[in-house]
C-alpha cells in the first residue's frame, strides 16, 4: 500500500477565486478532504466526484467536531495510504491551529506537507482598502486574537502602529477599554470587516472608542476581523471593491452547475453575490443508436448545424468513441452563437455559417441565401427542443436528421435559495420552467433573461422580465443587468 500523505492547505480567506495554484492543484487530486467552517465550500467541486468530503468546522459554540477527532481523522485516512487535505481558512499557520495538527502528524509518523493561503487581514487589506503599512502611516503590524482579553500586554500592543485582531468582535468593547487605558487615542482610525473578500463583505468603522457601539448598531456577528490604525483612514480613498457596479446586488444563475461558471465569474468579478440553483442538468442521450449511425455515414452530409456548445461536445465524443474521425467531415458547418463557433473553432474547424442573432429564426433567414433541395442536413441536439429549424429547413427542401445528442433535464435535488434576491438569471427556456417547479421565486427579485424566446416563456409561466439580453449570449446578459442597474 502507497503511504498517505496530509496536505494543510490554506483555503484563504473568503473569495474562492484567492486560493493558491498549489493548493487548487492538490485539491484536485485529493482523496479526503477535511474542510472548515471558514473555508469556502464551493472549492469542495474541485476534488474529485469520489473523494471523501468531510466538515469539521468549528464555530463559536458549536464544535461539530474535537480537535482530538480531527487529528485521529488525518492519521487514519493518511494510514489507509490516502492523500488527504485539510482545508482551512484563510492560512493554516495563523491562528488556524495548523501547529498542532502537524505536531500530532510528526509525532505520528504521517507525512504532511504545508500550504500556505492567504490569511483573513491580508484579504481585507486588499478588499476593504486598508493596507496594513504604509510609508507614511506605519511599518510595525501586531497581530493577535481577541478571544481572551486576558492573556494579552495590552501596554505592549498599544504602542504597535496597526493592531490587526482575529476572533475580537465579541470582545470588542473590552479590546477597545483596554487600548485605551494603555495610552492609545481614542480617537484612532478602525474598522470591522466580516467576511472580508466575499461578495456579502460588510464593513464597519469609527473612532476606536464608537467602534464597540457601531458594530452593535450595525449588527455585525462573527466571523470579523477588526484593524485599528492610521492606514484605516485611507479607506475612503482606496476602497475599490465597494465601488464595483453590482457591489451589494444578489444573482441568482439557474445554469447548469458545470456551464455557470463563465456567468457566475462574471458577475462576481462586477461586485455581485452570485447564488448558484442549478435548474438544467446536462445528461448523455437515453439512445446514441441514431447519432452513431449517422457519424457511420458523416460523409454524406451537406451541412452540419450545431445550436448549443453541448451539442459540439456529445457529437465530439461519439465521434471520437466510433471508428471515423474529423476526416470523413465534408459537410459546411453552421453554428448558433458565438460560444457554439469557439467550440466548434477549437477543433481546428471553421464554421461556414453563424447567423447574426442567435435564435432558430435568424438561422432560417441565413439560410434562405443557399440552395438546399435535396441536400443532407445534420442536427445533432438536446432530446428536447423547438422544432422550427428541422420543418423549416424541410420545407425548403433538405433531408434533415434530427438526432439526440444529449439531455436536458431538472435536477433531482432542489438547492436552498435565500429569503431575497436582485436578480434571476433565465439562459434558456427550459431553466425558466424548471425552476418554477423547483421553487418560488425570492421577494423583490428582477428577471433576466437572455433573449427573446426566453423571455417568451418566462411570460407565458406568470413572471415579468426586467432586462432582456441583446446580443442573446451571456455577456448580454451581463450587460443587460449592468444597463438597467445603472438607470
Amino acid at each position: 500500500m502507497k503511504p498517505g500523505k496530509v496536505y494543510l492547505v490554506g483555503a484563504g480567506p473568503g473569495d474562492p477565486g484567492l486560493i493558491t495554484v498549489k493548493g487548487r492543484r492538490i485539491l484536485e487530486q485529493a482523496d479526503v478532504v477535511l474542510y472548515d467552517h471558514l473555508a469556502p465550500h464551493s472549492l469542495l467541486a474541485l476534488a474529485p466526484a469520489g473523494a471523501e468530503r468531510i466538515y469539521v468546522g468549528k464555530k463559536k459554540c458549536d464544535h461539530a467536531v474535537t480537535q482530538a477527532e480531527i487529528v485521529a481523522l488525518l492519521l487514519d485516512r493518511a494510514r489507509q495510504g490516502k492523500t488527504v487535505v485539510r482545508l482551512k481558512g484563510g492560512d493554516p499557520f495563523l491562528f488556524g491551529r495548523g501547529g498542532e495538527e502537524v505536531e500530532a502528524l510528526a509525532e505520528g509518523g504521517v507525512d504532511f506537507e504545508v500550504v500556505p493561503g492567504v490569511t483573513a487581514p491580508l484579504g481585507l487589506a486588499a478588499y476593504a482598502g486598508v493596507p496594513l503599512t504604509h510609508r507614511d502611516h506605519t511599518s510595525v503590524v501586531t497581530f493577535l486574537t481577541g478571544h481572551d482579553p486576558d492573556r494579552i500586554d495590552w501596554s505592549a500592543v498599544s504602542r504597535a502602529a496597526t493592531i490587526v485582531v482575529y476572533m475580537g468582535l465579541s470582545t470588542i468593547a473590552e479590546i477597545a477599554a483596554r487600548l485605551i487605558a494603555a495610552g492609545r487615542d481614542p480617537s484612532t482610525p478602525a474598522i470591522a470587516v466580516r467576511w472580508a473578500t466575499r461578495a456579502d463583505q460588510q464593513s464597519v468603522s469609527a473612532p476606536l472608542a464608537g467602534l464597540p457601539a457601531a458594530v452593535a448598531a450595525a449588527g455585525l456577528k462573527p466571523p470579523a476581523t477588526i484593524v485599528i490604525g492610521g492606514v484605516v483612514g485611507l479607506r475612503d480613498k482606496l476602497n475599490w471593491f465597494d465601488r464595483l457596479p453590482l457591489r451589494g446586488e444578489r444573482i441568482i444563475v439557474t445554469r447548469a452547475a458545470s456551464q455557470s461558471g463563465s456567468l457566475a465569474a462574471a458577475l462576481q468579478s462586477l461586485g455581485a453575490e452570485v447564488i448558484e440553483f442549478p435548474a438544467i442538468e446536462i445528461r448523455p442521450a437515453a439512445d446514441y443508436a441514431a447519432l452513431d449511425a449517422a457519424i457511420a455515414n458523416l460523409g454524406g452530409y451537406d451541412w452540419l448545424i450545431f445550436t448549443s456548445v453541448n451539442g459540439v461536445r456529445f457529437f465530439l465524443d461519439r465521434l471520437d468513441r466510433s471508428a471515423a474521425d474529423l476526416r470523413a467531415l465534408r459537410a459546411r458547418i453552421c453554428a448558433i452563437g458565438p460560444a457554439t463557433r469557439d467550440a466548434v473553432e477549437r477543433l481546428h474547424l471553421k464554421c461556414d455559417m453563424v447567423p447574426e442573432e442567435y435564435v432558430a429564426e435568424s438561422l432560417l433567414a441565413a439560410f434562405s441565401k443557399y440552395e438546399l433541395q435535396g441536400k443532407r442536413v445534420l442536427l445533432p441536439r438536446a432530446a428536447v427542443a423547438r422544432d422550427l429549424i428541422p420543418a423549416e429547413l424541410t420545407r425548403l427542401g433538405a433531408r434533415v436528421d434530427v438526432v439526440e445528442a444529449y439531455r436536458t433535464v431538472r435536477p433531482e435535488t432542489v438547492p436552498p435559495l435565500p429569503a431575497s434576491a436582485s436578480w434571476i438569471t433565465f439562459t434558456s427556456s427550459s431553466t425558466a420552467r424548471n425552476f418554477v417547479e423547483m421553487a418560488a421565486l425570492p421577494s423583490g427579485t428582477r428577471i433576466a433573461s437572455i433573449g427573446p424566446v426566453t423571455s417568451a416563456t418566462v411570460r407565458a409561466l406568470g413572471m415579468e422580465v426586467t432586462a432582456e439580453a441583446n446580443p442573446y449570449t451571456t455577456e448580454g446578459l451581463v450587460a443587460a443587468i449592468l444597463a438597467r442597474h445603472a438607470r
